[in-house]
């Protein structure tokens, strides 16, 4: 892709993102959602592939949906209320519909049949910026409007995105597969604590960027986007594998990885609540995610591959992937436990 093209639409991402977040108007809030939709389609489709195509269309279709609901709710509420501000949310029915909305934009159960279908069609980088950068703005938007919305609904959304990103990646060999039901169980654990401490689930959102990045750049070092080929990369560079296996540790919430220090801070915060019921199903729920995370760490460290390796040894080869960004993110995947303190005292 031409270099300015690329940058034109890298810059309409963060114009339409920050539109967003500055936005106390729905009518501009709403524009930078579909400025974002409308500056990512392109990137779907520069592989010129059938599957790129089709997760194109797919993606396209279902934000286009997403957007008119949040339009129909606006409206609905601005007829009652005469206000279009974000803050002013007093319609019940229009604050279900614009969740609904939102969870179709984000990906969260029982809204994500798109996600896994999408991602699966596009490479490891516009997989990584559906699953991260796309998910900013109509986060923020959730957060603003948490608490005008149903608790119970919430609640149950948060639990089936956390039940169903398990159970729907038990049974997957495609890696993007298993990353977007991730994210799906992921966006579980923000969504269950956003109501009652919203730094903790900014937090939450900080932390799985920081681990699906660093999870994608070493799919994207390796070429591998299925499970068997996690087989042939230990052989290849051990060093990169282990610090790949503490990464998925940390995915799963192990401790004393990064991934522990949002899920021990929302536990904890759950059990201040009194909901007691509800941490002890969300910690049954990321068993099943953690199970996954050990099957890929099993196949890729403790398995060898039956036939030759015929690929060519890396220290004899120029890479031309770049590292500092996944050196970066490996690092931050694994050692900011110890920086909690400062990672509470920077969100409250």
């Amino acid at each position: 892709m031409n270099p300015v093209v690329w940058a034109l639409l890298l810059s309409s991402l963060g114009l339409g993102t920050t539109l967003t977040f500055a936005s106390s108007h729905w009518l501009l809030a709403w524009m930078g959602l579909e400025l974002n939709t409308l500056a990512i389609l392109p990137l779907m489709t520069q592989q010129h592939h059938p599957r790129a195509a089709e997760a194109a269309t797919k993606y396209f279709i279902t934000q286009a949906a997403a957007a008119a609901m949040i339009l129909f709710a606006c409206t609905m509420n601005a007829w009652k209320t005469g206000l279009w501000n974000i803050d002013n949310l007093l319609e019940p029915f229009a604050n279900n519909v614009l969740m609904m909305a939102l969870a179709l934009k984000t990906g969260i159960a029982p809204m994500h049949f798109w996600v896994p279908e999408v991602i699966q069609g596009l490479d490891l980088t516009t997989g990584l910026f559906v699953l991260t950068w796309q998910k900013l703005a109509p986060f923020i938007l959730i957060i603003q409007t948490a608490q005008n919305i149903n608790p119970e609904l919430l609640t149950v959304l948060a639990i089936t995105s956390a039940t169903v990103g398990g159970w729907g990646a038990l049974n997957q060999t495609q890696l993007r597969k298993i990353m977007a039901y991730s994210s799906i169980a992921h966006m579980g654990w923000m969504i269950v604590i956003i109501q009652y401490a919203p730094q903790l689930a900014l937090i939450a959102l900080s932390i799985y960027i920081i681990l699906t990045a660093a999870t994608f750049l070493t799919l994207k070092t390796f070429m591998s986007t299925k499970v068997n080929m996690l087989s042939t990369a230990w052989s290849k560079n051990p060093t990169l594998m282990t610090v790949t296996a503490l990464t998925l540790l940390s995915l799963g919430g192990l401790p004393p990885l990064t991934g522990f220090m949002s899920k021990w801070l929302i536990l904890l915060e759950l059990t201040k609540q009194n909901m007691f019921i509800i941490a002890t199903i969300m910690v049954m729920a990321s068993m099943i995610t953690l199970y996954i995370y050990l099957r890929l760490i099993y196949i890729l460290a403790l398995t060898i591959f039956p036939n030759t390796t015929n690929s060519t040894t890396p220290w004899r080869t120029k890479t031309s992937q770049k590292t500092l960004p996944l050196a970066m993110f490996t690092t931050a995947a694994i050692g900011l436990l110890p920086m909690t303190p400062a990672a509470l005292m920077m969100f409250y």
